[in-house]
């Protein structure tokens, strides 16, 4: 069995994740493997599961996010 590098369970059916930087990680579900990997915007602070929006290597949620951090140019989408 493999444990968890989020929770620490010991579970049969953990999966592991390789990221960017070439470090591996084990997980137990996906909430966990989320927990760890999935980056923060800049703004609100909550996880992105999605593709988000960057600019100048900032991450933000949503266009919104990224104007209140005076990121004008970004938007959620196109009419």
């Amino acid at each position: 069995m493999a444990q968890c590098d989020a929770c620490g369970n010991d579970y049969p059916n953990a999966f592991q994740v390789v990221g960017a930087d070439g470090q591996r990680h084990t997980f137990d579900s996906i909430e966990c493997a989320a927990r760890v990997m999935a980056p923060r915007c800049e703004n609100c602070d909550v996880r992105i599961l999605g593709h988000g929006l960057q600019a100048g290597g900032r991450m933000f949620c949503c266009a919104h996010c990224a104007r209140a951090e005076g990121v004008e140019q970004l938007t959620d989408h196109v009419n």
